[in-house]
C-alpha cells in the first residue's frame, strides 16, 4: 500500500461455525494455529485470528484506523483511495473459523472499509540475522469489471511514519503483498528514499509482480512472505509467495544514505487493509475506479500473521541476567491468546482492564503451549497469572506449568475456583522449581469435574 500514489472462532459454536462455513468465501479449520516454528527460526510475534465470530481483532495488537487519513496526515491516505475505514464489525471482524476478515461494503463513491496496524512497531532483524515476515491470505473473491477498485494490501512501514506522517518514503515501506482489480498477481514492492524519483524510483518502487502458484490469488488461501536478511554481505529484501522467490533487493542498489534512513530506526509495523480506489488500480485499469459494475462485500481473508527470526547471530553474548536473544521473555506479560498450539481451549472479548482477548472455555485436560520462552540465566521462581472464574460452586481445578513436555512433572501450580464471574479478574502467584534456560511452556489445567472452571488473559514469570 503506497503511503503516496502509485501504479501499482464446545460444540454449539463449533457446529455454528462450521454452518457459517458452507456459504463463507473462504474458511478453514477452527481454532488453526499458526504454523509451527521452522527449525532455525524463533517466533517473534504472532496472531492467528481465532475469537467468536464476528469480535474485533485483537486490541492488544492491532491498532484500527478509521477516517480517511491520519490525524494531520495526507488526505485518503496519501492514496487517492476513497473509502472511509471504520471499526464496524461488518468491515473488520474475526469469523469464529480462525480468520481475520476484512470486508469492503458500498456502491459508487460511497465505500466503507477497514485497516488495521500491529501496535508494536520494532520488527526488525538483530545484527547477523533475518527476519522473517508472513501471511496466510485470500484475496478478495471477485475477478474482473466486478472487482475495479479492490485493493488489498499487507505491508509494513518504517516506525518514524507514526505520529510524524510526512516523512515517506524516507524510512521505508515494505510491501509484502498488494493486489488491485481482482487481477490472479501477488505485487511485492520496496519504497524508499526521496519521492519523486529517488533510488526506489517513486513513487512506482522498486518492485516485481507473479501470478498465485496453482490457484488464483483470489480463489484460495496463499502465504505470502518477506525476508529481511542481514545475515549476507550486502544485506538483502527477499518477496515469496507460497515460498517462491520472485522479487529481491540488495543493499548495493542503494546509496548508503537511502539504506541507513530505511534500516537504521527501530523497526517496522504491519498492515493489513483493503483499500478502494486510488492510484494503484486507477493506474492498472487507465480510469477512476471503483466503477458502477464493482461489487460490494467481498472480504480480503486472512488466517494468520507472524514474525520470526533466525536463530544465527553474530550480536554480542547477552549479560547473565539478560535473557537470550529471540523468542519471548519470561519476565514479560505474555498474553494467554498468544500460545502456538491449544488443546480444548477458545478465545474471547476480555474486559479485563486494557482489553484485547482471554482464553476461555477451560476445563480438565485442556493446555496451552508457548514456544521459545526465554527464562535467561538468573533463576525464576515464581509465576503469576491473571484468572477469572465463574464456576459453579464445588467446582475447582489446577492452573500447572509443566516445561517442554505437556506430560512433563509440573514446576508449579496453583488452585483456582470462582472469583465472581467469567470476567471477575485476579492475579494469583505461584512458586515455581528455580528455572533457567530456553524453553517450551506449556499450561496444563486439573479438574476432577468435567465443567470449565478458570479463564486466562495473561501470565509471567519472576525472580521472587
Amino acid at each position: 500500500m503506497r503511503v503516496l500514489n502509485s501504479p501499482w472462532r464446545r460444540s454449539l459454536l463449533a457446529l455454528l461455525a462450521a454452518a457459517a462455513a458452507v456459504t463463507a468465501l473462504a474458511v478453514r479449520p477452527a481454532d488453526a494455529s499458526v504454523p509451527g516454528t521452522p527449525s532455525g527460526w524463533s517466533l517473534v510475534w504472532a496472531d492467528d485470528f481465532n475469537g467468536s465470530a464476528g469480535s474485533l481483532p485483537s486490541s492488544t495488537n492491532w491498532i484500527i484506523d478509521t477516517g480517511h487519513s491520519y490525524p494531520g496526515g495526507p488526505s485518503n491516505w496519501g492514496t487517492g483511495e476513497i473509502q472511509n475505514y471504520t471499526a464496524n464489525p461488518a468491515n473488520v471482524s474475526l469469523d469464529g473459523s480462525g480468520n481475520l476478515r476484512i470486508t469492503p461494503i458500498g456502491s459508487g463513491q460511497n465505500w466503507t472499509s477497514a485497516r488495521i496496524e500491529t501496535r508494536r512497531t520494532d520488527f526488525k532483524p538483530e545484527a547477523g540475522r533475518t527476519l522473517r515476515i508472513e501471511g496466510r491470505i485470500q484475496m478478495p473473491n471477485v475477478t474482473g469489471d466486478a472487482a475495479l477498485g479492490y485493493w488489498p494490501a499487507f505491508w509494513a512501514l518504517g516506525s518514524p511514519y507514526r505520529g510524524n506522517y510526512q516523512n515517506w518514503p524516507a524510512i521505508g515501506e515494505f510491501d509484502i503483498m498488494e493486489n488491485v482489480n481482482g487481477i490472479n498477481s501477488a505485487w511485492g514492492v520496496l519504497h524508499c528514499g526521496v519521492n519523486p524519483g529517488g533510488a526506489c524510483n517513486e513513487t512506482n518502487g522498486l518492485g516485481n509482480s507473479r501470478a498465485c502458484p496453482g490457484s488464483t490469488c483470489q480463489s484460495a488461501f496463499h502465504t505470502y512472505r518477506f525476508e529481511w536478511d542481514r545475515g549476507v554481505t550486502p544485506n538483502q529484501l527477499r518477496w515469496y509467495v507460497d515460498g517462491q522467490q520472485y522479487h529481491s533487493v540488495s543493499q548495493n542498489q542503494l546509496d548508503a544514505t537511502t539504506w541507513s534512513n530505511m534500516t537504521s530506526h527501530a523497526g517496522y509495523f504491519i498492515l493489513l487493509n483493503v483499500a478502494m480506489g486510488g492510484g494503484f488500480p486507477n493506474g492498472v485499469a487507465g480510469f477512476s475506479t471503483p466503477t458502477s459494475a464493482t461489487v460490494s462485500g467481498r472480504p480480503m481473508v486472512v488466517d494468520y500473521v507472524a514474525v520470526w527470526q533466525s536463530g544465527a547471530t553474530s550480536s554480542p553474548s547477552p549479560s547473565p541476567s539478560s535473557p537470550p536473544p529471540g523468542g519471548v521473555d519470561a519476565r514479560s506479560t505474555i498474553q494467554a491468546e498468544s500460545y502456538q498450539a491449544q488443546s480444548g481451549t477458545q478465545t474471547e472479548t476480555t474486559q479485563d482492564a486494557g482489553g484485547g482477548q482471554n482464553v476461555a472455555y477451560i476445563s480438565n485436560g485442556d493446555w496451552l503451549r508457548y514456544d521459545n520462552v526465554n527464562f535467561g540465566s538468573t533463576a525464576a521462581r515464581q509465576f503469576k497469572a491473571r484468572v477469572a472464574s465463574g464456576a459453579a460452586g464445588g467446582v475447582s481445578g489446577l492452573v500447572q506449568v509443566r516445561l517442554d513436555s505437556p506430560t512433563a512433572t509440573p514446576i508449579g501450580d496453583f488452585a483456582v475456583g470462582n472469583t465472581g464471574g467469567w470476567q471477575s479478574w485476579t492475579t494469583i502467584p505461584a512458586n515455581i522449581a528455580p528455572t533457567t534456560g530456553t524453553h517450551t511452556v506449556y499450561l496444563t489445567f486439573s479438574s476432577g469435574q468435567p465443567a470449565d472452571f478458570v479463564n486466562l488473559n495473561w501470565f509471567t514469570f519472576a525472580t521472587s
